[in-house]
């Protein structure tokens, strides 16, 4: 079992020269979905390494954004012991407890109304319990210590560029040296549903950075290709760990990409009805968020059908596993409806991923489509 150093270099690679790599999209509450894969793929690790593997020892990189990037700092988080704050297990239970209290529901006419009116004056939630429960469990932990390398994409709102925390810039801008918990919190401030989120960051040498933070969702819903970026930078440089690698060199990496589920086939929108839409209708409709849901699944669509086509000419196909379900329907697609009866159905969602094929990205049909081989998501994590 590889051991990661907690300094801020990439360790040598954990499986010869292969760059290994986790994903995880974002989605709100349905971050219950890659929580419960996660849980199944580090329990078949640890029937190879005993129960005390975690999955921040098998991967040289994890990235993940919004509530991905959540998972991302939980998995890699020390504790007092140096050892992963949260094993995959966790995260589940985690979610299923404090969701109902992130996103609490509004019940009865009354409450579509007042759901409503939040929506079109101000964030549906306030973010207070939200805040208060990731500050609790990540206290003071900053961006330097993680277990293993993490990339967690954000958005400046007043700059108007996305903002990447990435273990591999903090030595050359110790300014990016934030909590663990701000850049959770910046993340995961979904536009329309949480508050954007202010904080200053200082280093030992004084110099501030200021950060005016909304989701990771608007950069990199699905934060591949920015891992791979940030990978490509690092060990081109002389002083790496590892030897350097080509910008297309795509076969010295192992991609492992999870998504949070999508509504594509119930098709819950179409143009006959968005021409109808003003500014309203676009931010709000039926429970749901075009906007976000466009800006969102096409971010991550985008980054798999390249990943895909990439790994597929080049020849390392089996380096490159997407999981993901374009079949959600009703509230399980949902990012914020977490009553326990939606919560449950969104683990179940999760367990039947598992038992599906393995698919890819058909950019004519807009859908994921079983690859030849018929293997299933978790025979392809065994592997």
């Amino acid at each position: 079992m590889a051991k990661k150093p907690s300094d801020l270099q990439i360790a040598p690679p954990t499986c010869g020269e292969l760059i290994t790599v986790l994903s995880i999209d974002g989605g709100g509450i349905r971050g219950i979905i890659p929580a419960t894969i996660l849980e199944f793929f580090e329990s078949q690790l640890q029937e190879l390494d005993g129960e005390d593997a975690r999955l921040a020892d098998y991967f040289d990189v994890i990235a993940g954004t919004s509530t991905g990037g959540l998972v991302t700092a939980m998995l890699t988080a020390p504790d007092d012991n140096n050892r992963p704050l949260f094993a995959a297990k966790d995260i589940k239970p985690f979610y299923l407890e404090n969701c109902p209290k992130i996103f609490p529901q509004d019940r009865g006419l009354f409450g579509t109304i007042t759901k409503k009116i939040k929506t079109v004056t101000g964030p549906k939630y306030d973010g207070n319990y939200l805040h208060s429960i990731i500050k609790e469990k990540l206290g003071e932990r900053r961006l330097n210590q993680t277990l293993t390398a993490v990339v967690i994409p954000t958005f400046d709102i007043k700059k108007l560029q996305p903002t990447i925390f990435s273990s591999f810039e903090v030595s050359e801008d110790p300014t990016m040296n934030a909590l663990l918990s701000d850049i959770c919190i910046g993340t995961s401030a979904a536009p329309t549903y949480l508050p954007t989120y202010y904080f200053k960051n200082e280093d030992k040498d004084g110099n501030v950075r200021e950060f005016n933070l909304t989701d990771g969702g608007v950069a990199a819903n699905n934060p591949a290709l920015i891992a791979i970026g940030e990978i490509t930078k690092h060990v081109s440089k002389k002083n790496s760990d590892i030897s350097p690698i080509k910008p297309i060199d795509y076969g010295r990496l192992l991609l492992i990409s999870i998504g949070t589920g999508a509504a594509k086939v119930e098709q819950k929108y179409n143009a006959n009805v968005a021409a109808k839409w003003g500014a309203l209708g676009w931010i709000f409709n039926d429970g749901s968020t075009p906007l976000v849901d466009v800006f969102s699944q096409a971010s991550g669509d985008m980054v798999d059908l390249h990943l895909g086509i990439v790994f597929q000419s080049l020849h390392p196909e089996e380096n490159y596993l997407r999981i993901q379900d374009d079949g959600l329907t009703g509230t399980v697609s949902s990012v914020d409806i977490a009553t326990q009866e939606n919560l449950n159905n969104i683990v179940m969602a999760g367990e039947d991923l598992l038992n599906k094929p393995v698919s890819r990205m058909n950019l004519e049909t807009g859908f994921t489509e079983p690859v030849k081989n018929g293997v299933t998501n978790a025979e392809a994590l065994k592997k």
